[in-house]
């Protein structure tokens, strides 16, 4: 679980720079890392695409049972 949430942040993270990326032409990793190539911008840049490949299995769990009931009308 908990690791799940950190993926999930680490993707949603991933996916803001993507954005910003692709909107504005700036890659704010790279801007506060010194650069892509960067040792420190190439960790952060596999964290994200290792927490990517993980989020990929959430799609395939099972529904789990959080203790809600589900509302019904």
């Amino acid at each position: 679980m908990l690791l799940d949430k950190l993926a999930l942040t680490l993707a949603i993270i991933g996916a803001l720079n993507w954005g910003r990326i692709g909107l504005f032409s700036f890659d704010l990793v790279a801007w506060i890392c010194g650069g892509q190539t960067a040792l420190l911008a190439r960790i952060i840049y596999a964290a994200v695409g290792l927490a990517g490949i993980w989020c990929i299995t959430l799609l395939f769990q099972p529904n789990r049972d959080d203790g809600h009931t589900p509302h019904t009308a």
